[in-house]
Parts: structure tokens; C-alpha cells; sequence
């Protein structure tokens, strides 16, 4: 072994174990950085790929929505359910509507719609990106004249900005249906009751914080979806480690970005 790789060796060892991690995080943000600096210049920057956002949209959301509403009637179901025992202890049952709401409508709603989204959307996006540069079809887009990220990447995460939030109302929708018909397994709570209990308890500190997030979440799926797709430099194997790296990362950061939600809103209002 010559002199400069025991140099190396001995380097690593005096740095620690941590720094090739810490070296790997910090190029992977700056590389995140540059990449969403990018978006928004391409954002701007025509050609303006309609058709494709329009495209991108319907298989965001259309496609998304019966797994979307069949999460929601369930989490609304299953919420009430465990929820009513507890009450009914204490002699509140009749606030089990109210509760209901506040608790879907400010956290669960937004959370777990992102997740599934971040699942089946996410993963799709790193995927068929990773395909698509695996196979060359960027490079061939590219020789053609053609703008890749304009194409391919800014339609993709506009698609998934606009159509997270659409997918959160719905669920939150349905899983508000679903908790009625839970209230009325055990009792009988007429419709115009249940939802008036329902509106009378959500605030605009409830409503508008919860809706706005989603926008964030829907941003941060499509980024790190096209992100890790679109820098895939591993040939076939890349494909699957972006599909998965997607998901994760993804899922990570939207516990994050909710988590600093939580604390603006708790300052602001």
C-alpha cells in the first residue's frame, strides 16, 4: 500500500466515522438547494407546458382520490369509535362531533392524506423519472430541442402543489361522513345536528393554517420525487433506491414542515 492511501486511511480515521455522513448530508442539501432554486427559475420561464400540468394534475389527483377518500372514511370511522368510550366516561359524548373535526381537520387530515400521497405519488414521480433517465430518454429530450425540466419536472411538482390540497378537503370530507356514520352506530344524531356541531366548533385558526400547510406538503412530495428521479446515476438499480429514497425522504419532511406549522400557528394565533 503506498504512502498517500495510508495518508487517506489515516485521515478517515482521525475524523470519525460521522464525517463522511456529515459530508454526504450536507452536499446532499446543498444539491437539494440548487435544484429547487432552479424550479422556481424554470418556473417562470416559458415554453409554458399546459397540456402536461393538466396531464400531471388528473394523475395526481383523479387517479389518487378513491385511495385519498377510502383512507379518509376510515380514519373519520375509526376515530370516532375509539374516541366515544373515553367520552362518554366523562359524560361528554355530545362533544364527539366537535372534537372529531378539530382533530381531522387540523392535523390528521393534512398528515395522512400527505402520506398516502407521499406513497403512491411520490414513488411514482422517482420512479418513472429514473426510468426515464436510466433509458436516455432526458438526453434524447435534451438533443432535441427540447426543455426537459421544464417538461418534465416543473409540471410534476406544480401538479402536486394544487391537487394536495384538493385531495385534503375531500378527505376531510369523507372522513367527517365517516364519523358520522360511526356516531349514529351507537346513537342517533340527525345529519343537520351532526355538522351543525361540527361547524360550530372549527375556528379560522382551525381552517386556514391546516388548508395552507397542504400546499407546502403537496410541494415538498413533487420535489423530492423529481429530485431524486432526476439525478439518478446509478442505471437500473437507481430506479428502485429513488422509488424508496422518495417515499422516505419525503415522509421525513413532511413531519418536519408540520411540526414547524404547528409552532407558526401556535405564535400566530
Amino acid at each position: 500500500m503506498d504512502s498517500s492511501k495510508k495518508k487517506a486511511i489515516h485521515e478517515d480515521e482521525d475524523n470519525g466515522p460521522w464525517f463522511p455522513m456529515l459530508f454526504s448530508f450536507f452536499s446532499e442539501m446543498t444539491s437539494l438547494t440548487l435544484f429547487t432554486a432552479k424550479y422556481c427559475k424554470n418556473l417562470f420561464i416559458p415554453p409554458y407546458e399546459i397540456n402536461e400540468l393538466l396531464k400531471q394534475c388528473y394523475f395526481v389527483g383523479y387517479r389518487s382520490l378513491p385511495l385519498v377518500g377510502i383512507t379518509g372514511f376510515i380514519m373519520g370511522l375509526v376515530l370516532t369509535i375509539q374516541s366515544r368510550p373515553t367520552l362518554s366516561e366523562f359524560g361528554a359524548e355530545s362533544w364527539l362531533p366537535a372534537m372529531v373535526a378539530v382533530s381531522i381537520i387540523r392535523e390528521i387530515g393534512p398528515v395522512i392524506t400527505a402520506l398516502i400521497c407521499a406513497g403512491k405519488v411520490g414513488s411514482g414521480i422517482g420512479a418513472e423519472l429514473a426510468s426515464m433517465r436510466v433509458t436516455e430518454q432526458i438526453d434524447a429530450m435534451e438533443v432535441s430541442g427540447i426543455n426537459p425540466f421544464n417538461y418534465i419536472v416543473v409540471t410534476r411538482i406544480l401538479a402536486t402543489t394544487l391537487m394536495l390540497p384538493v385531495l385534503v378537503v375531500f378527505s376531510d370530507v369523507i372522513a367527517l361522513a365517516g364519523s358520522f356514520l360511526a356516531v349514529n352506530i351507537n346513537g342517533e344524531v340527525t345529519f343537520t345536528l351532526f355538522f351543525s356541531q361540527v361547524i360550530d366548533s372549527l375556528a379560522f385558526s382551525d381552517v386556514f393554517p391546516s388548508f395552507i400547510k397542504t400546499f407546502f406538503f403537496g410541494f415538498a412530495i413533487g420535489l423530492i420525487g423529481c429530485y431524486k428521479g432526476y439525478n439518478t446515476d446509478k442505471g437500473t438499480e437507481g430506479v428502485g433506491l429513488s422509488a424508496n429514497s422518495a417515499v422516505v425522504l419525503s415522509s421525513l419532511l413532511i413531519f418536519v414542515m408540520d411540526m414547524i406549522a404547528v409552532q407558526i400557528t401556535d405564535l400566530l394565533f
